[in-house]
């Protein structure tokens, strides 16, 4: 099998794929990636299954050694990838070879971003997942964040990517600062005043230096219980926003714990968690309540457009003439 290895491992860079799903009620935390477009999007680029493994890099991207010929995507956050030091492009496949070094550095813009190879990482499933859990210390390469000198398989014989494929610019996100994130009011809203959750959905919130995989804690107008704020365990799901005594939300993300004894005021809609986790420390949140039925319809558009960009991948094909590359794409009748 070809490998990867990691010169310099960056900040955090982890193995991610779709999560541990199905073994909550055992008390095993789903992780996974925490921007779910970004991470399904760079595999689609390379003719992975969606829910590939990945490297997830968090604010400080890292130095890798290529060890075949093959493909990558690289999407998410700018981190300024270069491959042999000259500058490459993000959310298209790039062609690379064997004794390649690929960079990246610094985020301007976001915080995470992910690198997929053609063919797929070729470490274990644990509990059907090949994420890493580092709390736990399972999952990815040895249950930790990559090290200098790790050495990860790549599947590359197994690749279905060609070159030049590519996303339309109209569906890359921009990241920013300050965002309006949705959310679902409950399950216990009823522990709130209604002043309380008029302050929840009318307030702008700081991300706080505690934040990470598990959850972002938030500095604002604090929220006041009529009941509780403790309550019977129950379960916790991505997004969830906790409000312990002190007043404060906490916003559960991809390595949250599998139960909690706190209210929880409302739960951020899956489509607008790739907005959280792209968010770090000093930047600023506010809420916008919105229905079960518009999350549902919410989730469906979302679904439709990565189902629209996987479509337009696998169905262009490159023309070259002389020193011109055309991108041909067969439109759905």
């Amino acid at each position: 099998m070809d490998m990867i290895k990691i010169i310099k491992p960056g900040l955090l860079t982890t193995i991610q794929d779709n999560g541990r799903i199905g073994f909550q009620r055992y008390g095993i935390p789903v992780a996974g990636a925490m921007d779910d477009f970004a991470f399904r999007v760079a595999n689609i680029l390379v003719g992975n299954d969606e829910h590939e493994a990945v490297l997830e890099a968090t604010f400080m991207g890292p130095i890798i050694e290529i060890g075949f010929d093959g493909f990558i995507a690289i999407t998410g956050a700018n981190m300024s990838p270069k491959l042999n030091e000259k500058n490459i492009h993000m959310w298209r496949s790039i062609e690379v070879h064997k004794g390649d070094q690929l960079s990246l550095s610094g985020a301007i813009e976001g915080l995470r971003t992910y690198i997929a190879f053609g063919g797929g990482i070729g470490v274990p499933e644990i509990m059907k997942s090949k994420s890493t859990y580092v709390r736990g210390s399972l999952g990815g390469y040895n249950g930790r964040k990559l090290m200098e000198g790790d050495e990860i398989p790549i599947d590359a014989s197994k690749s279905k990517a060609k070159v030049g494929r590519y996303i339309s610019p109209g569906y890359i996100p921009r990241y920013n600062n300050n965002n309006v994130v949705r959310v679902v009011l409950g399950p216990q809203d009823d522990h709130f005043s209604p002043e309380a959750i008029e302050t929840f959905l009318n307030s702008e919130y700081k991300i706080t230096a505690e934040a990470d995989r598990m959850g972002y804690r938030l500095e604002g107008p604090k929220l006041t219980h009529v009941k509780g704020p403790d309550i019977i365990s129950d379960g916790i799901v991505s997004g969830s926003v906790q409000v312990p005594g002190h007043g404060s939300p906490i916003v559960m993300m991809a390595d949250r714990q599998t139960t909690g004894g706190y209210t929880k005021i409302a739960t951020v809609i899956s489509p607008d968690l790739p907005i959280m986790a792209q968010m770090g420390p000093g930047d600023t949140v506010r809420f916008k309540k919105v229905s079960v039925e518009e999350s549902q319809n919410i989730l469906f558009e979302y679904e439709e457009i990565i189902s629209n960009i996987k479509y337009r991948v696998e169905n262009s094909f490159i023309i070259q003439e002389t020193d011109k590359l055309y991108n041909i794409t067969i439109k759905k009748l």
